[in-house]
């Protein structure tokens, strides 16, 4: 009798062993794949010069720091699905950080042979250039959005409507009041539409954003609280056919904007524009140039040093251009000296950003690229020069194996009289950064089942 109940069991087993044998000689079969890996950055930067004046105590003309950012990457696919996930933590050496571990993200993706899909979760987006929505990755921490995504792909269309709702955790209950949050707004709206050209080669986007911010104060009778919507619509092209690369943006940005301060509300009426050419004669080397405009307020006061007034004349509208969720460090120098920081006032004067470029390949692992900015704002400033100075930017970077990178750069800023009165920082008419970047990012463990 035991020996009539073994025998279907062993019967079973061996049929299981004989099925996963054929799987595994049988890729067809294989459906899902599940692959794991990490992302371990360390990253270093010194600085001597421009840094900003503390009112309360004069700091030394000097910084120096180091970062470390660990990421393990877990992803999922199978046919019409895709799982990605990303837990970081970053922290400058010597601290735990403000967070230990977070989700940077963590999302799914359902997709259609039709070319349409849906995705939901935490994403770092990316669209174009990155000039106006990019994940920003230079600043470590990187940026990420809670969303749900929805499009469709497919003959040179692809079309992305993307909604966001954030909420404070300690408001689930009692209201939509959103403060200090993870992300800088509360609702976000977007539409994207890309168009690649037939048997031309041309890009073309067009892109629409409402972001609603908040303003107000909670629990304030006065200024009480309330979601003020901003929008953004304009496009990006880019040609590039074998040396020549050609893009071109403009961007316009109208609604209302919300002042960090105060919490109160303002129009705002702002745009920029932008072009850049690269030219790659072959594979070893190439030239950049290249101009940026971005709008800037009228009237912008310039206090003198450690005055209390500052910022007290009240702007009806809100001129000067904001990226919002853009990855500043490609554009306006790799340190961004412009929009990471604000400027004394909490008012800006715009930037306008003209540069010149080469960049070389000398061997097959090495990339070498040199930049120069002529920087300015884009308002008039009374009894002020519009010059804000001149940047040269240097970066050297090094593959050694496939996972393993360093990057390293030096940037030198000539600054002007008109830098010093708006930004306020040390008088130092020669600021220098430098910075590198060690990335290790090994695949650990992949398989098909």
């Amino acid at each position: 009798m035991k020996f009539q109940l073994i025998r279907p069991f062993v019967a079973v087993v061996l049929l299981l062993q004989a099925g996963f044998l054929w799987a595994q000689t049988n890729d067809s079969a294989k459906v899902n794949k599940l692959s794991f890996g990490i992302d371990f950055m360390t990253h270093g930067e010194m600085m001597r010069g421009g840094l900003p004046i503390d009112l309360d105590d004069e700091p030394d003309d000097n910084s120096s720091f180091l970062l470390g950012r660990f990421r393990l990457i877990v992803d999922y696919e199978r046919p019409g699905l895709q799982a990605h996930a990303v837990l970081q933590n970053k922290s400058v050496w010597g601290t735990h950080g403000a967070q230990a571990l977070k989700l940077y993200e963590g999302w799914a993706k359902m997709t259609a042979k039709c070319g349409l899909f849906a995705q939901v979760g935490r994403v770092a987006l990316a669209y174009d250039d990155e000039r106006i929505i990019g994940p920003n990755d230079f600043a470590m921490a990187s940026l990420s959005h809670d969303i749900l995504r929805v499009g469709y792909e497919g003959y040179g269309h692809q079309v992305h409507a993307i909604l966001a709702y954030n909420q404070s955790e300690d408001n689930v209950y009692s209201s939509t009041y959103y403060d200090n949050g993870d992300k800088p707004y509360k609702t976000m709206q977007t539409v994207w539409y890309h168009y690649d050209v037939p048997k031309f080669p041309l890009g073309v986007s067009l892109l629409f954003m409402n972001v609603g911010l908040q303003a107000g104060v909670k629990g304030s009778e006065e200024n009480k609280p309330s979601t003020e919507y901003q929008q953004m619509y304009g496009g990006y092209l880019n040609y590039h056919h074998k040396k020549l690369t050609v893009e071109g943006s403009y961007y316009k940005q109208v609604g209302k904007s919300v002042d960090a301060r105060a919490r109160k509300a303002r129009d705002m009426d702002a745009w920029m524009a932008s072009g850049k050419v690269t030219v790659n004669p072959n594979d070893y080397y190439g030239f950049t140039l290249g101009y940026d405009y971005l709008s800037g307020d009228d009237k912008v006061i310039v206090p003198s040093p450690g005055d209390i007034g500052l910022g007290l004349i009240y702007h009806e509208t809100n001129k000067g251009f904001c990226p919002l969720f853009a990855s500043r460090n490609k554009f306006y120098g790799i340190m961004d000296y412009f929009y990471q920081s604000a400027y004394i006032n909490g008012f800006t004067p715009g930037l306008q950003n003209a540069f010149i470029g080469a960049f070389g390949k000398p061997t097959r692992k090495m990339d070498l690229s040199a930049t120069y900015h002529y920087l300015a704002v884009a308002t008039e400033i009374d009894n002020l020069n519009r010059t804000l100075g001149h940047s040269i930017d240097l970066q050297a970077g090094y593959q050694f194996t496939k996972d393993i990178s360093l990057n390293i750069g030096y940037t030198l800023m000539f600054s002007t009289e008109t830098m010093y009165w708006l930004k306020q920082g040390n008088d130092s008419k020669c600021a220098q950064w430098g910075w590198f970047s060690l990335n290790i990012s090994p695949s650990l463990f992949s398989t098909k089942f």
